[in-house]
């Protein structure tokens, strides 16, 4: 079922957990996807739509923490809240120092699970944007030539044609030319845009990432 609505991955390995947070988020309006286990989880991974994950930190096999952990050698950029028991804080720290974006201490209040989990929904939503844009930016730098690359670094560097023209040893009017071929190719309406559209890719002071 693809879609691209939202969903919240609940993980525990308490059944009774599990449905009375499905319920909760479903009650909302918020689509759920509940697993028993970290393992369960990660196996649904190449299905994952955008999205956020709640977490129980102390499980059988996989823990909260080992699955934050996994997901960042995975490179997988989804928000986790992390749900801790009573005297579990060191824990619940210790998951903000690997990546969660939030931990509640149960007994939570269901308003504030909620409020968590849109503001992770937000933070998911907005890095898919970026994400997304920065894909598209690279495929159109990927389309320029050698040359107007070198442009481009020398824009980004913030050199003046001539100065550009100089370190190529080509004529300014030349690099005229490659700078009108890459607004184009870039899709920029000015040069602030192209420095932008550089940047998130990554290139600053005429280098590469």
């Amino acid at each position: 079922m693809a879609s691209d609505k939202p969903v919240v991955h609940v993980i525990d390995d308490d059944e009774a957990v599990r449905d009375s947070l499905s319920f909760l988020l479903r009650t909302a309006q918020i689509d759920v996807q509940a697993h028993g286990s970290a393992t369960v989880f990660l196996a649904a991974l190449p299905e994952l739509r955008p999205s956020c994950v709640i977490t129980d930190v102390r499980m059988p096999g996989l823990s909260g923490i080992d699955l934050l952990r996994r997901l960042k050698e995975l490179k997988i950029n989804v928000p986790v809240i992390v749900i801790t028991g009573h005297g579990d804080v060191p824990l619940a720290v210790e998951a903000m120092k690997v990546g969660a974006a939030d931990f509640l201490e149960k007994p939570f209040d269901d308003e504030v699970l909620l409020a968590s989990v849109r503001s992770a929904l937000k933070q998911q939503d907005g890095q898919v944007k970026r994400d997304s844009e920065r894909a598209d930016i690279e495929s159109r730098l990927a389309a320029l030539s050698s040359r107007e690359r070198d442009v481009l670094n020398g824009l980004v560097a913030g050199h003046a044609n001539k100065i550009i023209a100089f370190d190529l040893g080509i004529s300014p009017r030349t690099v005229e030319i490659y700078r009108a071929n890459l607004m184009n190719k870039m899709h920029a309406a000015s040069l602030s845009e192209l420095v932008r559209m550089a940047l998130i890719a990554g290139i600053a002071d005429g280098g590469g990432n």
